[in-house]
């Protein structure tokens, strides 16, 4: 008996050692084709496949499409001539180039077919689809037999009703096919022989094409895209029987160490897979290429803290000290909460309360010096000795926090932000008592010169109190730039609503009239009112805000001066906006009124020509518009330039008054200025002789207006032929008034 034991070992150690011999032996063959990948249980020569239908014919062609001769290898299935593009084992498919099956013009009506035929692979109905693409094509696909199953497509079309991109029956078709098939032909007949299609679609095609490998488009029948072959993917098994059935063989199973089988979907055969937790190929055993154990601690896994890779699987564990299974969805790692000391935590509370007391106190201590360092930086003291010298005033300046304006402006937010300009940045702000105000943090940095800009902003609009010049509230000083609080003017900037390309409901005549007397009557105010005169020195269309009534307000006063009551001028370094500038003041330096009188009658004339000052898309004579202006009046051109879109009859007059009112203002001689008073004073009446027309000059002009509509009344037959008529009078007559010496 212990004889006969001995042998049964030996020739078990024998099978086992021949069997480990052939796995190594199939792992040293050459696993590759060019650029393919051939796993065992494929090969490509003796001994490296597991059976003969799995052997890979690897062979070399010449690219002839290259200038050299290079050698390409090239992977067929067995010994045929269809090529193979791809082998996976998980999952076991194949992807191989079959080829289209074509029937063209004059091929004598007979059908065209195509034969192939598997063995024991099997076409993927789930990855694959039978297309049909024509206009006079009808083809199917059937087995071998002809028993089995049969499917297909007929399509009949024109030129003018195909879809690119979609294969939904015009000219393309597709359809799918029952499962485990290992043979098909494809019959392709045409009912017309393409005669009436044959421009744009000679020939009809049929194949079997893996899903994403073709989108049709209307060249697509014309030559396919010169396309002759297109990949399939087929599903492969090993062995003839069930799993049941080989694994009673054991000599014979093919699947090895930590693999599970799989049934054939054709029903003979089976697959192998590694197991979950396992990776490589389950057709071998060798210990480097077979199914080896994934270390899943490496990568993504379920534990809170520790992990610990076991054989197909892991576990968790906690460190020493905590509770709990380890894994995340489970219990996880807590530590002992209850065990830790209640007196440790108490210390540690109160320790980190005293230093938290100490810190802040140390920060607030801190803060409060850099507050009052920026006081007086920002020139504090001196604008607490100017208020202090204007305590008899009635327009006190409030002091503001900057923890009171973080508020109003939500920590000075980018979306508060109303504009940006050359002193500096505007936000919108709410105080506590729900009242808008406009903050403007200025754009200084300790530099003295402009700290008394700064100082004499305020202390300007401290003394103003007009309903048409923007209220200060107060201001902030105590922050790395100071702070200036406005009242808000909440329907944009003048320019906002002259300029066509930002505004298109425009401002009627009487608006802009009554905008400039009211801009004027501030300047004037500032000129001739304030305790100490003030020369605004940057008069301009943005610088005149509107409210919704369309009230002007004149702002930003930072580069405005007073001027002592003994001096009629003063000598500064020239500043302002290029197009605004009065050219006496940028020649010589010297400031005085009549530099504002300038800026407004610039103003004036955007209102009159709905231009801007200054714009480089113009021609190069009309980009400085002042001068355009000036040289047009003097030209008798007042026409060409005035904005059409207010100017008519009844208001011509007034028109053409403001235009003269501007020239006076624009003269180069600043002695030939009107001052804002005579300019205020002029506005005022030509809007209140239109309030009340008794004077001799309205009269007239009424008269001749209503003349000018009688003779146009009676001369011409449509609107619009009237309406040019009425404006070639008034051309003629501004035109004939400035002739005579205004």
């Amino acid at each position: 008996m212990k004889l006969v034991d001995l042998k049964n070992a030996f020739h078990l150690k024998l099978v086992l050692l021949l069997c480990t011999l052939a796995q190594t032996k199939a792992a040293d063959c050459n696993s590759s084709c060019g650029n393919l990948d051939i796993p065992y249980p494929f090969g490509t020569s003796n001994d490296c496949y597991i059976d003969e239908r799995f052997f890979i014919n690897c062979t070399t062609t010449t690219n002839k499409s290259s200038s050299s001769s290079s050698a390409q290898p090239i992977a067929y299935l067995r010994g045929g001539g269809i090529p193979v593009l791809n082998i996976s084992l998980d999952p076991p498919e194949l992807t191989i180039l079959a080829e289209v099956s074509k029937q063209c013009y004059n091929s004598g009506f007979t059908a065209s077919w195509n034969e192939i035929w598997f063995e024991k692979f099997s076409i993927s109905n789930t990855k694959n689809r039978f297309t049909v693409v024509g206009c006079d094509t009808s083809a199917y696909i059937r087995d071998l037999t002809g028993k089995r199953f049969q499917t297909g497509c007929t399509l009949n079309c024109n030129n003018n009703s195909f879809e690119d991109w979609s294969c939904s029956g015009v000219g393309c078709c597709q359809t799918s096919f029952p499962r485990a098939i290992r043979n098909y032909t494809i019959n392709i007949t045409t009912f017309d022989n393409y005669r009436d299609v044959r421009e744009f679609n000679p020939c009809g095609y049929a194949f079997i094409a893996q899903d994403g490998s073709f989108n049709f488009s209307a060249r697509e029948l014309l030559d396919l895209g010169n396309r002759t072959q297109f990949p399939v993917v087929l599903d492969w098994a090993v062995g003839d029987q069930t799993c049941v059935e080989t694994q009673r063989n054991g000599s014979s199973y093919a699947c090895k160490h930590n693999t599970r089988c799989l049934q054939s979907v054709t029903g003979i055969g089976y697959q192998c897979l590694c197991e979950d937790g396992f990776k490589g190929n389950p057709y071998l055993s060798h210990p480097l290429y077979g199914c080896k154990d994934i270390n899943e601690c490496e990568g993504e896994n379920r534990c809170s803290m520790r992990c610990h890779n076991v054989e197909g699987n892991y576990t968790c564990s906690c460190p020493r000290g905590y509770k709990g299974n380890g894994y995340k969805d489970g219990s996880g790692c807590k530590l002992p909460v209850m065990e830790i000391s209640l007196g440790i935590s108490v210390g540690l509370l109160v320790v980190f309360t005293l230093v938290s007391t100490l810190c802040w106190g140390h920060k607030q201590r801190a803060l409060k010096q850099l507050k009052r360092q920026y006081f007086e930086q920002n020139g504090g003291n001196y604008m607490l000795q100017q208020l202090y010298q204007q305590q008899g005033h009635t327009n006190r300046t409030k002091i503001f926090t900057e923890d009171e304006l973080k508020i109003a402006t939500n920590n000075f937010d980018e979306s508060r932000i109303l504009g940006r300009g050359g002193q500096g940045t505007v936000y919108k702000g709410l105080l506590p008592d729900k009242m808008q105000v406009a903050i403007k943090k200025s754009r200084v940095g300790g530099d003295p010169r402009q700290i008394k800009d700064f100082i004499s902003e305020v202390v300007v609009l401290s003394q103003i109190n007009h309903r048409n010049v923007v209220k200060l509230f107060g201001c902030c000083l105590e922050t790395e730039v100071p702070l200036l609080v406005y009242e808000f003017v909440d329907n944009g900037t003048l320019l906002d609503h002259i300029d066509p390309l930002k505004n298109e409901h425009f401002l009627s005549w009487e608006t802009r009239l009554r905008i400039a007397a009211e801009t004027a009557g501030a300047i004037s105010y500032l000129h001739s009112s304030a305790s100490i005169p003030i020369i605004h020195r940057d008069i301009k269309s943005t610088n005149i805000l509107l409210d919704y009534t369309h009230r002007a307000k004149v702002s930003d006063f930072g580069a405005s001066r007073l001027v002592p009551l003994n001096e009629t001028q003063v000598t500064t370094m020239v500043q302002g906006t290029w197009g605004y500038l009065d050219p006496e003041y940028l020649l010589t330096g010297q400031l005085d009124e009549k530099s504002d009188v300038y800026s407004f009658g610039v103003v004036l004339v955007e209102l009159l020509t709905g231009n801007k000052a200054v714009e480089f898309n113009r021609p190069e004579e009309q980009r400085n518009l002042a001068m355009y202006f000036a040289s047009s009046m003097k030209e008798d051109n007042l026409w060409e330039i005035l904005d059409k879109r207010v100017l008519d009859q009844k208001n011509a007059e007034q028109v053409k008054e403001v235009a003269f009112l501007a020239k006076k203002c624009i003269r180069v001689n600043r002695e030939e200025r009107p001052t804002m008073r005579e300019v205020a004073m002029e506005l005022e009446g030509l809007i209140a002789m239109k309030k009340h027309p008794w004077g001799k000059g309205e009269k007239m002009m009424s008269e001749e207006c209503e003349y000018l509509l009688d003779q146009v009344a009676n001369g011409y037959g449509n609107a619009s032929a009237s309406s040019s008529a009425a404006y070639d009078s008034i051309r003629k007559q501004i035109a004939f008034e400035i002739e005579d010496g205004r």
